[in-house]
């Protein structure tokens, strides 16, 4: 098991570069599967999560080949047959967006065996708005022995209203919806850009989309898809991760190959803060912290609102803040764990229910600290960064999952960071990851 050593107290100065979205090449990948033509992925970031979505589709039949190299690397995938529609528990157990196999399958093959997604630690993300959509377009399900087979001839266009906000459940039905029999319209969608991004790569390989970045979506399904090449969007997490080391350093820090128009929430806040934020064209932000940052209260929400995945990163530049500052999580009910860390390095934080009051500016103090899922460790890194000394964070396994290189890239920037190897992590603590 990996563990970070982080000597805090040196601004972040320079040019970092951010990575492709690891929630938008998830998605992306399962696509493949509603062709029998190639699909070829570029910008598809080197984490964890990728890997295993890799190891899964092979597992079915899938050609899977990562092409790398300076000059153009990229992801070729080709599902020419199927042989085996199933989702093993063995693979799907380290990654909670094994569901989104579960649409696609189901339209190309009529057929689909996947493992339930186990409950996370920031909270659950139940699978029962996927199963009611898709036995609304004519699926029939069963769930036994810890997996979900859903079977149907081919998919019906339906009227699907979500009863609340979902990502892979827009995702999931979406890709079931366009191999489907007429048309499908899809109310109370998530409009996050990995739900764009995704249409854009359908759409690309002969969909017909309506109304993706909006809350309805029109599908009119067609007999079949076809190949198609497409690049990933950048992560905006990782970019408002970035964003937020600058702030929280007092540096001087430019984050490119970003997309700005993603950021707004994000951007925003730091300018509330205190922070100067310049965007440099269309692809690159600047973000200077010079003179004290000032408390400001955040509340998550579905995009375009601030999003949840940035909750934790945002209470460790609260914590270094002037003033009160209250964290509302409404995304996620058990998205707080990282709070008891942050307070053994010295902050003060204080958690009523879904919401953080947070006081600052907190001198912290290097600690050794636990990582407890991947956003959570996110804001360990960023406070490490700041406090006095040198501190440990244990099970930087997280990180992987989502970030690519965090290390190298934060050192490029003056980060006094290094990774060092430790015992292996087992499969059960794997497993216990968001």
């Amino acid at each position: 098991m990996d563990k970070f050593l982080i000597s805090g107290g040196a601004p972040l100065v320079g040019t970092i570069h951010v990575s492709g979205a690891k929630n938008s090449a998830l998605p992306c990948m399962a696509a493949a599967i509603l062709t029998e033509d190639e699909i070829v992925l570029e910008n598809i970031p080197h984490v964890r999560d990728i890997e295993t979505e890799r190891k899964l589709l092979a597992s079915m039949g899938a050609e899977v080949e990562l092409v790398d190299g300076p000059a153009n690397p990229h992801t070729r995938i080709r599902c020419a047959t199927l042989s085996d529609p199933v989702a093993k528990y063995e693979i799907v157990k380290t990654m909670r967006a094994s569901s989104l196999v579960l649409g696609p399958l189901v339209a190309r093959t009529g057929m689909a065996r996947v493992a339930m997604p186990g409950g996370c630690a920031i909270g659950g993300r139940p699978i029962d708005l996927h199963i009611k959509g898709l036995e609304k377009m004519g699926a029939t399900i069963i769930q036994e022995h810890g997996y979900l087979e859903a079977r149907a001839e081919r998919l019906k266009g339906a009227h699907l209203v979500f009863d609340k906000i979902t990502v892979t459940g827009t995702e999931d039905l979406l890709m079931a919806a366009v191999l489907a029999e007429g048309e499908t319209l899809m109310e109370n969608c998530a409009r996050e850009p990995e739900v764009t991004d995704l249409a854009a790569l359908l759409t690309a390989m002969g969909a017909r989309i309506e109304g993706a970045g909006t809350s309805t979506i029109v599908v009119r399904g067609v007999e079949r898809l076809h190949g198609a090449n497409y690049r990933i969007n950048p992560d905006r997490i990782e970019a408002g991760t970035f964003l937020i080391a600058g702030a929280i350093t007092h540096g001087d820090l430019t984050v490119e190959g970003c997309n700005p128009a993603h950021l707004g929430a994000v951007l925003d806040k730091l300018r509330e803060v205190g922070a100067r934020v310049d965007l440099l064209g269309t692809e690159a932000v600047r973000v200077r912290a010079i003179g004290p940052l000032q408390a400001a209260d955040i509340s998550t929400e579905e995009y375009p609102g601030f999003p949840t995945d940035m909750q934790a990163q945002y209470m460790a530049l609260a914590t270094q803040s002037e003033g009160v500052s209250l964290v509302h999580e409404n995304i996620f009910e058990n998205r707080f764990m990282h709070v008891q860390e942050l307070i053994r390095m010295g902050a003060h934080i204080k958690v009523d229910g879904r919401i953080a009051t947070v006081r600052g500016p907190a001198p912290l103090s290097a600690a050794a600290v636990m990582c407890s899922d991947l956003r959570a460790s996110a804001s360990l890194v960023l406070a490490a960064l700041v406090a006095d000394g040198r501190s440990v964070l244990d099970r930087v396994y997280h990180m992987d999952r989502g970030y690519e290189r965090i290390e190298q890239k934060l050192h490029g920037v003056g980060a006094r960071i290094e990774r060092v190897a430790n015992a292996p992590v087992s499969q059960e603590e794997e497993a216990l990851t968001t």
